[in-house]
């Protein structure tokens, strides 16, 4: 089950072109304001037209070649992505004060030009009548050039330029640098605790552990599993929720990355639904993978889980990314039917399914997806599509618990968002 062929070729297309219209610009600012014509401005031109490959060819190959391949793709590929983001971001922000500067240089160097001298005219004399000169044919006169840049205003604009250029660089490879520790480090663990009304107060105190969006890939592999479900054995929940965007890659490519998911323990065991990167990478031979290690796919189901002397029911659907290969979410096959007088909670990738959750009278929906942005300011387009970017939100009757989830897609950075591993904790409401 994969998705088809001609979504992918499209999406790469995009990023082709707009990812060449953005190298252009950074060509312009970076290369040609910076170096004269020459042998440098080549090597830097030549190095951009690089860089800009080994970005489509991260995006393109990553999810198909082998792990030990695939690194030396994904690696300088996301990263140049990364630094090409905060590079634009910044040479945009510095536009206007830039032409602000050039108006001054510009306002300067005409200022400190000298003025034209007039030549006096005869008016008497040898060879004039009456004080007047005698009329000759009119000669046409050639335009008079137009003075270009000076000197001195060449030097101030080349010192604007590569001034600009250097603050740009310098603060991209900074936020870069600082959002890789972020990415690649020991997720942060966030407590939450919810209340919920129809909880049996026997049942008070179950503690979920939530985790989303690893993202095993070429970047992210078994040492990452571990890392996390190190972080999470050691909450010891009683229960694992695991929502979604395990893979960016194939069952024979990963698996040794996802195995260390045997060792999650729980009491009540860990459970898994489908994000919409499950589906690009083949969700069937993964969902079969992960019953064989001991994580429970709940696909459009539910469960019944008894804790103390009470009883919720963990429900689970599919993302819905599933629906371009016929198994998308089906909320009434999920949550239909079930007891009124206890509580419901429901595993959802995204959170934009609450209104489904809510609608079927869902008292807490779990989800990820979001990555709470993963790098700043997307964290700002995010509530464009989701309800709650990342954290506790309620919507009508139902809570939404948002993860920002362990991995990263694409840039192995994370800027203001950094992963997290949430323990949520039920009370009686």
């Amino acid at each position: 089950m994969t998705v088809p062929v001609l979504p992918s070729l499209v999406f790469l297309a995009v990023v082709a072109l707009v990812s060449g219209g953005i190298h252009w610009y950074l060509w312009k600012r970076l290369i040609r304001d910076t170096m004269a014509p020459g042998r440098w401005r080549r090597v830097g031109t030549g190095a951009l037209v690089v860089l800009w490959v080994l970005l489509i060819a991260a995006a393109a190959l990553t999810r198909r070649l082998p792990p030990d391949v695939g690194r030396f793709v994904a690696w300088p590929g996301y990263l140049w992505l990364a630094v090409v983001f905060y590079l634009l971001l910044i040479l945009v922000v510095l536009e206007l004060p830039r032409w602000l500067l050039l108006r001054r240089i510009r306002s300067r160097s005409m200022a400190s030009e000298p003025a034209a001298v007039p030549v006096p005219v005869s008016t008497g004399g040898p060879g004039t009548i009456g004080g007047f000169e005698p009329t000759e044919p009119e000669r046409p006169v050639a335009e008079p050039e137009k003075p270009g840049p000076d000197a001195g205003e060449a030097s101030r604009r080349l010192f604007l330029a590569r001034s600009t250029a250097a603050v740009a660089g310098l603060a991209a490879a900074g936020i870069v640098g600082f959002g890789m520790r972020s990415a690649l480090g020991t997720p942060r663990v966030e407590r939450v605790t919810v209340p919920l009304r129809r909880l049996d107060p026997g049942a008070a105190g179950m503690r979920i552990a939530v985790v989303s969006d690893l993202h095993l890939s070429p970047l992210l592999g078994r040492a990452h599993t571990e890392r996390v479900v190190r972080v999470i054995n050691d909450l010891e929940p009683d229960l694992v929720a695991v929502v979604g965007d395990l893979v960016d890659g194939s069952v024979e490519n990963l698996g040794p990355a996802a195995a260390p998911l045997q060792d999650l323990a729980s009491r009540h065991g860990s459970f898994f639904v489908t994000g919409n990167h499950d589906y690009f990478s083949g969700a069937e031979p993964w969902l079969r993978e992960l019953e064989r290690l001991g994580v429970h796919p709940l696909r459009n189901e539910r469960t019944e889980i008894r804790h103390g002397s009470g009883v919720i029911d963990l429900a689970g659907v599919n993302d819905l990314v599933g629906r371009s290969v016929n198994d998308g979410p089906d909320f009434d096959l999920a949550l239909g039917g079930r007891p009124d007088d206890r509580p419901v909670v429901l595993l959802a990738h995204q959170p934009v399914q609450v209104a489904e959750a809510v609608r079927h009278g869902v008292d807490l929906q779990l989800s990820g997806h979001t990555h709470g942005g993963q790098m700043v300011p997307f964290n700002l387009a995010v509530p464009l599509q989701q309800p709650v970017v990342a954290g506790l939100g309620r919507i009508d009757d139902t809570w939404l618990y948002v993860t920002r989830g362990v991995g990263f897609w694409g840039p192995p950075v994370r800027v203001g968002a950094p992963p997290d591993v949430t323990l949520v904790e039920l009370a009686a409401g």
